[in-house]
């Protein structure tokens, strides 16, 4: 029975254990599928199937029916244009980064556009090139074809020319990747990007815009560098860069600098009144066009040896089939270049979905992005993913679907195919500004390592080895390193978790860290242990040492502070069973009822019950559970009555479908809540007075409680 009044409730019942409540509640049977019935499932074809098939593999077919045409047109036809300009920009910038040719980024923002429009969930993104795939690819054609020495032993390179090499190489790749990423969402592992934490993906795009700043610094400075792959490639790029800078050009520099100062500005004050600007003025692209214009007036190449985009086709060139030779040597790389790809793609889709209102779905995403990836690395594309940049011009211009993204391809098709003549004078040096402003937003990252710090240490180490890592050791290296880094953090919260002693808040069914609260009430006798993790292998015997030291810890503590009174300085706040304790004198079997030596004065601490509180325990192993019943049994040969409180239903089936209980350990020890077993204890252990504090806990076999409603901050 429960009666409420305005912020306080009264809950009349009787006091349950496991099998009380069990018995007077009868559970629903339910019918647990088998493996066979879940293939069973998956194999069977009907309509209604076939139809959501179609449906989630062509995502086009549900938006397309809710398509607003007066109300979306305008603005999708806006962002359309305005993304366009944008991609055509980026990608002759990106393509730079991969060490190709400047068109060949170009493709990136015209084919795989066109197969996500199709296949893709997410209605906001801007589909394209990425610069940090875009490096991973640089190092990788960079490797195999490098400038200075002889290319990689692969039969299709004989008679080519370093750039049709490179094109091979790139594109075959990119193929290579959209094969693994269409594998994985066939597969139906898009769960799989769970595992790249933010904190990751932070220190990881942090690294790549430093490797990316540091590989365009040969075009601000007008220098001939040699590329670099490998560990410490940086190092060898900044060398190379400082070994030649009395040979800066001093047009490129200037040039560079005048870009980067006017489209930060122009980009802040886009961001500052984005309220009251219809669209964000396009400064890249306007720059782009004076760059142009300039370069061709006073002939920039010719006379100041100014190294610019040159020739563009004006045609598409022929489909490719992927070379397997180049299969073979890039595959290692391939497969975390689709991970990273993904990830961002996907992230960047997620934070839209969320503020727009509508579902993405992880799996078709890799399948979108993976066929996207094969038709355009069979058309000599570069791998195509997101830029964030990129998709905010598209989402803040108005764009509400892919129909905004099909028109920025047909931009760059005009581009590509009637106006491409008029970027041959671009100077490269303004591509290379333009890629480095593009950078802030990743480069700024830095500055939340400091608050990072105060909030979560371990994912502030995550994010310092991931970012270190990556930049000396490489983007493919950096990331094992910090998916390493990330695993060990896992283990060592699972493994070490913060235990505590808990006490009841004096006037409530609440307890909490008696180490909190000055107005708790401690049963003499009982000690309540909080596990606050799943028990398994790993960490069953770091708890069953804080267990140990819970227990002990208050014997010891008065026996040391009898016998050195000069030693009683308070250090309550010190983290007890954080704090190893020597207890290498002591008998593994402890009886707790034993009196102390006559020369010291202080009473004996009679521990009668221990009580652990399971409800943080969502699993439990079989070596942990072996663990557990060898501990729970040295403590009951004792006369120590152990109770086990708040257990999942999951668990405790578990335990007893292992044969946990036997003889000494029964499943009476269990109870529904911690309160019902402190009620329990006091009735079979009263107090040998009676006080405020007991009748607050009532002696009997059902309980009244009379409560506040708390929120964590009235508490």
């Amino acid at each position: 029975m429960m009666r409420t009044s305005v912020n306080r409730y009264v809950v009349t019942r009787p006091l349950y254990t496991e099998d009380a409540f069990i018995k007077e509640h009868e559970k629903v049977h339910r019918q647990h599928k088998t493996m066979l019935d879940h293939i069973k499932q998956y194999l069977t074809c009907d309509g209604k199937r076939v139809r959501n098939a179609l449906l989630s593999l062509l995502p086009i077919i549900a938006w397309m029916k809710i398509y607003r045409l007066k109300e979306w047109l305008l603005g999708d036809v806006v962002s359309g244009v305005s993304t366009g300009l944008v991609a055509v920009l980026q990608g002759l910038a990106y393509s730079l980064l991969a060490s190709l040719p400047a068109w060949y980024g170009l493709y990136a923002a015209f084919f795989p556009v066109i197969i996500y429009f199709f296949l893709g969930t997410s209605r906001h993104i801007s589909v394209g090139a990425f610069p940090v795939l875009s490096l991973m690819i640089g190092v990788v054609v960079n490797r195999m074809v490098p400038e200075n020495g002889p290319p990689a032993n692969i039969t299709a390179f004989e008679g080519l020319t370093m750039n049709e090499q490179r094109a091979i190489v790139a594109a075959s790749l990119t193929f290579l990747i959209g094969i693994f990423q269409l594998a994985m969402g066939l597969l139906q592992v898009g769960f799989i990007v769970i595992y790249l934490s933010d904190t990751l993906i932070s220190g990881f795009t942090t690294a790549a815009a430093a490797h990316i700043l540091v590989s365009q610094l040969k075009f601000i400075f007008g220098l001939h560098v040699q590329g670099f792959s490998g560990p410490l490639s940086v190092i060898y790029i900044l060398e190379g860069v400082f070994g030649q800078i009395t040979s800066t050009n001093l047009h490129d520099l200037v040039t560079s600098i005048v870009v980067m100062v006017v489209v930060l500005t122009v980009k802040e004050l886009n961001e500052r009144f984005k309220s009251k600007l219809p669209v964000p003025i396009p400064i890249e692209v306007i720059m782009t066009v004076i760059a142009c214009g300039v370069s061709y007036a006073f002939s920039f190449k010719e006379y100041y040896g100014v190294d610019v985009v040159g020739r563009i086709p004006d045609q598409f060139e022929a489909p490719m089939a992927p070379d397997l030779q180049v299969f073979r040597e890039t595959s290692v790389d391939a497969f975390p270049m689709a991970i990273v790809g993904f990830a961002v793609a996907f992230a960047v889709a997620k934070v839209y979905s969320i503020k727009h209102d509508y579902v993405i779905d992880g799996n078709q995403e890799l399948i979108a992005f993976g066929a996207s990836n094969i038709f355009g690395g069979a058309f000599r594309s570069l791998a195509a993913s997101t830029a964030l940049s990129r998709s905010s011009v598209q989402e803040s211009t108005g764009g509400k679907t892919q129909v905004a993204g099909v028109l920025s391809a047909m931009i760059v098709l005009v581009v590509i195919l009637a106006l491409g003549f008029l970027l041959e004078p671009l100077p490269k040096s303004v591509l290379g500004a333009v890629v480095i402003v593009n950078l802030k937003g990743m480069l700024m990252q830095v500055c939340h390592v400091p608050s990072l710090w105060k909030k979560d240490r371990p994912d502030c180490v995550v994010w310092i080895v991931t970012c270190v890592a990556s930049i000396l050791l490489g983007l493919d290296l950096g990331l094992a390193v910090g998916l390493g880094a990330e695993l060990i953090a896992v283990v060592f919260r699972t493994q070490c978790p913060r235990c505590c002693v808990l006490a009841n808040i004096a006037g409530t069914d609440i307890y909490r860290d008696r180490k909190d609260y000055t107005s708790i009430y401690e049963p003499e006798g009982v000690k309540i242990f909080r596990i606050p993790s799943p028990i398994f292998f790993a960490n069953i015997d770091f708890l069953r040492g804080k267990l140990i030291d819970a227990l002990v810890l208050a014997l010891s503590l008065q026996v040391m502070g009898s016998l050195s009174a000069e030693d009683s300085e308070d250090e309550s706040s010190i983290e007890d069973l954080d704090l190893p304790t020597d207890f290498s004198d002591l008998p593994v079997q402890v009886n707790w009822r034993a009196e102390l030596p006559a020369n010291i004065s202080v009473p004996p601490v009679d521990i009668h019950s221990l009580v652990l509180d399971f409800s943080a325990v969502s699993f439990i192993d079989i070596t942990a559970l072996n663990g557990l019943k060898m501990a729970l049994k040295e403590f009951i040969r004792v006369d120590v009555e152990v109770y086990i409180v708040a257990c999942d239903p999951y668990v405790f089936e578990k335990l007893k479908s292992c044969e946990f209980f036997d003889d000494e350990i029964k499943t009476s020890i269990f109870f529904l809540t911690l309160h019902d077993a402190m009620l329990h204890i006091l009735q079979i252990n009263p107090p040998l007075s009676v006080s405020e504090k007991v009748s607050k806990l009532q002696h009997c076999k059902g309980f009244s409680v009379t409560t506040t409603l708390y929120d964590e901050t009235r508490f």
